[in-house]
C-alpha cells in the first residue's frame, strides 16, 4: 500500500470518527425521546419504544406559540434582508456615487462586530422604539446584514454588463434591471443566503433571551431553554422530545433540499 492510499484512508477513517462523535449527542436524544424514562440513560435494545414522551412535553409547554413565533421571527428576518440587501448590493455592484468604497468598507467592518457585543446598544434602542418583548425587536438588529450585501454585491458583478444594458437600450429602468435581469440570475446565492440565514435565526437564543420577557414572543431556543431548566425538574427523555421536536423542521428540511443545499452553496461560492 502507498503510503498516498494509507493516507486517505487514515483521513476517511478520521472523518468517520469526527463524523460519529459529532452525532452522538443527537443520536443519544433519539433513543432517550423514543424510549421511557427508566431507559433515558440505559441502552437496551428491549426497550419498549413510546411517543409518550413528546405528547407530555407537546401538552407541558406551549410549544405551539413557540414555533408560531419562532417561523414569524425567522420569516420576517430572512424577508427583510432579501429586500435591504438586494437593493444595497445593487447599489454597491452597478452604480458609481461619491463616497462608495468609503461605505463599502464602513459595511464590511460589521462582519467584524459579533452581536453579541451589541446586546445592550440594541436593547436601549428597542426600549426607544417601545418595542421590547415584541417579535419585531427580535429581527430588526439582523435585518441590515453586511454579509448579504457583500454576497450579493459579488455575485451582482458577475452578471455579464450586456444583459443589463440590452435591458436599458428596451427601454427598462433601474429597477425594473434589477428584479427582470440581476435578481433571476442569483436564484442560487439567494437559497444559499436564505438557507444560511433561517437556520441561524431559528437557532438563535441570546438576543431573544434578553428582548422577550413572555409566552407570546419568546422563540422554540427561549422557550426550550426555561422548559429544561434544573428548576422545572429535568426529565431527560421528555427533555430530548422537546429537543427533536425544536429541531426538527430543520432537520426534515435539510433532508429533503440536501442537493438544493449543496449545489447552492457551490453555485454561491461559499467556501
Amino acid at each position: 500500500m502507498t503510503p498516498s492510499r494509507l493516507w486517505l484512508q487514515l483521513e476517511t477513517v478520521a472523518a468517520w470518527l469526527l463524523g460519529i462523535l459529532w452525532a452522538l449527542p443527537l443520536l443519544y436524544a433519539f433513543w432517550a425521546a423514543f424510549h421511557p424514562a427508566a431507559y433515558a440513560v440505559k441502552f437496551d435494545l428491549a426497550a419498549p419504544l413510546t411517543l409518550a414522551n413528546f405528547i407530555e412535553a407537546w401538552t407541558t409547554a406551549p410549544f405551539a406559540r413557540y414555533f408560531v413565533n419562532t417561523i414569524l421571527y425567522t420569516t420576517m428576518t430572512t424577508a427583510l434582508q432579501f429586500v435591504l440587501c438586494t437593493l444595497a448590493a445593487y447599489a454597491f455592484a452597478c452604480h458609481d456615487w461619491k463616497g462608495k468604497d468609503l461605505v463599502f468598507s464602513l459595511i464590511l467592518i460589521q462582519l467584524m462586530v459579533m452581536p453579541d457585543q451589541l446586546l445592550v446598544v440594541n436593547y436601549q434602542t428597542m426600549t426607544a422604539l417601545n418595542l421590547v418583548d415584541t417579535i419585531p425587536a427580535i429581527s430588526l438588529p439582523y435585518i441590515a446584514s453586511a454579509f448579504g450585501v457583500f454576497l450579493l454585491r459579488q455575485n451582482f458583478k458577475q452578471v455579464p454588463i450586456a444583459l443589463a444594458e440590452a435591458a436599458r437600450v428596451e427601454g427598462a429602468g433601474p429597477l425594473t434591471i434589477l428584479l427582470k435581469v440581476y435578481v433571476p440570475l442569483s436564484k442560487a446565492v439567494y437559497l444559499a443566503y436564505g438557507l444560511v440565514s433561517i437556520s441561524w435565526h431559528w437557532n438563535n437564543f441570546l438576543w431573544p433571551l434578553v428582548i422577550t420577557n413572555s409566552v407570546t414572543t419568546r422563540p422554540i431556543t427561549v422557550g426550550l431553554s426555561i422548559f429544561g431548566s434544573p428548576e422545572n425538574g429535568v426529565n431527560f427523555a421528555i427533555v430530548s422530545a422537546g429537543t427533536l421536536m425544536s429541531v426538527a423542521p430543520l432537520l426534515i428540511g435539510f433532508l429533503l433540499f440536501q442537493h438544493q443545499f449543496v449545489h447552492s452553496f457551490m453555485r454561491a461560492g461559499i467556501k
